[in-house]
Order: C-alpha cells, then structure tokens, then sequence
C-alpha cells in the first residue's frame, strides 16, 4: 500500500491532537487502515499517568461493544451453515428463553427488550454468570414493541452469546478464536486484557483535571457484548475483514449485514442499524459515504472502529477517558479525509475478451415507463442502469443466467428480480420484462404495445 501524502498525515495529526486536547484524554491512539495494516497512526498523551509513554498500536484498549460486530458474524456464519434462520426464535436454540424474539430483531436491537439485565450492574459493576443470565431472562423486561423503535439492548447480545454457545457446544470466546481471530491473525484480542501491553483506562472530571483511574469491570456472562480488548494493529485487520470477509463469510452475507434494519434517529436520518453493525453515511446523495462499523464503551475506554467498504478504508479510534469526543466521529473524520484526499488510484480499465453471443441483441438503449435505460457488457457480464447522468455513481444491476433468456439481478435497481429476454422467429429480441415490466426500444405508453 502506498504511503499516504505529507499533506495527509499532517491532518490526521492535527485532528488526533486537537480530539485529545479538546476532549481532555490522557492518551489516545488514532489509525487510518488500507489492506489490513495501518497506513497512519499515533499515539498522543499517555498510555498510562505513572509513565511517559504514548499510547502504541500494539498496546491493548478495552474495545467494549464493538465485541458485538464480532457476534453478529459469528451469529451470521451459523446461519450460512445452515444451523439457524434469523427468523428463528432466540428460545429455539436457546431452551430457557420464553421472549418472543427473533435472532433478527436480536442483531438490529429491534426486539424491544430492556437495555441491561436484572440489576442495577452499572451501579453494582456485578455481572451475572451464564446460569444466572439464562435462569433470569424471562424476567427482563421488553419495554417497547418489537420494530416499533431501535432500542439498544446488551443484554440480548449476551443472549447472543449464549446462542453461540448452544450451537457451536464450546465456550464464546473458543467460537471466536477458531472463527475469526486466528484465520485473520488478531492476535491481541481477546476476552479482557491478555497480561501484554495496554493503555489505563481513567476518569477527568469536569471541574478538574486530576484524571481518576477507573476499575476494569469482570463482564462474566456479559462479555459476549461488550468484553474484548484489542490493539490498533489487530483492529486494522478486522477493518480489512469488513471490507472484504474473504473466504470467512460469504460477501453477500456481509453485505447483508449492511443493510439497514433500523434508523437510529429519525430526526437526523443519517444513521442506521444493520444486522451488528452501525451504518453512518457522511455528504449528500450519490457522493455520500457509508461507514460500517461500531463504537464502545466501558469505564476508561471509549474506541470507534469505522470502515469505507468501497475503498477499503479504516479509521480507528482508542481512547482512555471516559467521557471523551464521541468516537464514531472521531474515527470516521480520520478516514474519510484519507479518501477524500489520498484515495487509492483504481485499477486500470482492462478490456474484456468476448460479447456472449446471448447478448448482442440486448445491449443499448431500451425504454421502460418512459424512462432511458442502457444495457451493456462489461467483462462478459451483462449490466444495466437508467440512463441519466444523475445514476452515473450508482451500483448498475448485473444479471446472472438462470435459464435461457432468463436472468437474475443480483445488484443494484431490481435486485432479486427476473430479467426476461423475448425473441422473434429469427432470433433477434423484440422485448425485455425485468420485474415484469415491459421494456422497448422507442419509449411507449403503459398498453401502447397491445393497441391495434
């Protein structure tokens, strides 16, 4: 991966100085992410107030709810295997669970349940253990109807975690390490501080600057949404997994994850909820962004891990306040002005070698409700899209045969639906129908085709 320009790096220290000044954090570590590694990344204040050392991508935050992104996957591989539908109630998998609850409305915090378990735990800092999570859940109460409101729930993705373990007949945290964690090389991550270098996690009060040191919570049967800690280097790794899973999950079933089930606010509408993860889109329209990714919180770490799917880009955000700048704002300005400013050069146009012969009488311009399309081929698949300047940056539709002159779009406009190529005696094609409607050469009126 290139390095990034003078210009660039020079911002990206200017924001992490200006966060760590502005929000008071004894130390923080700030990183821009391409490939799996850091292209960027520093360290401002101190790790820890007993010495001078900075903040280092290879010391360990508490990386709190962002546990739950690495749940959602995990949850997201048993059903590509097959062993759940997220239509499934959680007390399907899970015997001592009487909630009505999808595992659906479980990963987009839909399901209505309360946020904590019984138990004032942000008071006591006491968690229960899994036998005391499984034997009290049906006590917890479901506030809200389910979808009528997102509504964050820890709890259920404790619940989660127990699902895991039902299923996969091992503990979370053995899913996690076979699943995840060793196939990508995160080898700083782990189920609290794994006794190597980490950043202390304090409390500034607002009237002074003395920082207090907070406790490290013991999460127990909690930890499935809230208890890893990882390092910037690892985390570069996860961004990478974001953005292209690999041979780990299925693209699709990531992409799936991308969608949003929920809006987080619907005042502000820029902010939703996916299958575990956040989706917050930055500008306007089709040169707007979308970045995938998580916050989390506990006593003394605050860290947001953001990613750009499209460009492959990270911003990573840890630090060791409690009440610090927000970090999803934090990493995503680290990120998106790398893209804005150093974006990776595309690949070289390359020309394709073939037309499928099936084709050559569907490309151009066709018409439907009035509308321009264009059809063309690209690398010997057939794509389309309305033929307006303004949808030059939107996702075209692809289409994959399924018989004959039948094709499925498996992207963009239309996506899921049928493509149907008519012919005449000749062989020459005289009609499209995608999703039934009727396309044409000449732009006609709804029934002009059936007057005499």
């Amino acid at each position: 991966m290139p390095p990034l320009q003078d210009s660039t790096t020079r911002r990206l220290h200017r924001i992490a100085l200006e966060r760590q000044r502005d929000g008071r954090v004894p130390g923080l570590f700030a990183g821009v992410a391409r490939g799996g590694s850091l292209v960027w990344g520093e360290g401002v204040g101190r790790a820890d107030l007993e010495g001078e050392r900075a903040p280092s991508a290879d010391d360990q935050f508490l990386i709190a709810s962002n546990t739950k992104t690495f749940i959602a996957v995990m949850v997201m591989q048993l059903r590509d295997e097959g062993r759940l539908s997220l239509d499934d109630l959680l007390g399907d998998h899970v015997p001592e669970v009487s909630h009505p609850l999808t595992i659906r409305q479980c990963l987009a915090h839909v399901s209505g349940m309360a946020r904590e378990p019984l138990g004032d735990v942000w008071e006591t800092l006491e968690n229960p253990s899994g036998k005391e999570l499984r034997r009290d859940f049906d006590d917890v109460e479901r506030v809200l109807r389910p979808h009528d409101h997102w509504h964050y729930s820890n709890v259920v993705y404790a619940m989660l975690g127990q699902l895991i373990e039902e299923l996969d007949a091992r503990s979370w945290e053995e899913s996690l390490v076979t699943r995840l964690l060793s196939p990508l090389g995160m080898t700083r991550t782990s189920n609290g501080f794994d006794g190597g270098p980490h950043a202390t996690g304090y409390f500034v009060p607002p009237y002074d600057d003395v920082p207090r040191e907070e406790p490290v919570m013991e999460l127990k049967a909690l930890a499935p949404c809230g208890g890893l800690a990882s390092t910037a280097n690892d985390l570069a790794r996860w961004s990478a997994f974001v953005a292209d899973p690999g041979d780990l999950l299925s693209a699709d079933t990531l992409e799936e994850m991308c969608q949003p089930q929920a809006l987080l606010s619907t005042e502000s509408w820029n902010a939703a909820m996916g299958l575990g993860f956040f989706l917050i889109r930055t500008g306007t329209g089709a040169t707007g962004r979308t970045w995938v990714g998580h916050t989390g919180g506990m006593p003394g770490h605050i860290t947001g891990v953001f990613t750009h799917r499209e460009s492959g880009t990270g911003g990573i955000a840890l630090m060791n306040a409690s009440a610090p700048p927000p970090p999803d704002a934090f990493a995503i300005d680290l990120a998106e002005h790398v893209v804005e400013h150093d974006a990776v050069e595309p690949e070289p146009w390359r020309p394709g070698t073939e037309i499928p012969s099936e084709f050559r009488g569907v490309l151009g311009r066709w018409f439907s409700e009035g509308q321009p399309f264009v059809f063309w081929v690209e690398q010997g698949e057939l794509k389309a899209r309305i033929d307006k300047p303004t949808a030059a940056k939107l996702t075209p539709s692809r289409f994959v045969k399924v018989a004959d002159d039948v094709y499925r779009d498996v992207a963009g406009r239309e996506r899921g639906e049928l493509l149907r190529i008519t012919r005449g005696p000749d062989g020459s094609v005289t009609k499209l129908n995608w999703a039934t409607y009727l396309f044409t050469r000449e732009p006609l009126a709804f029934g002009e085709n059936l007057r005499p």
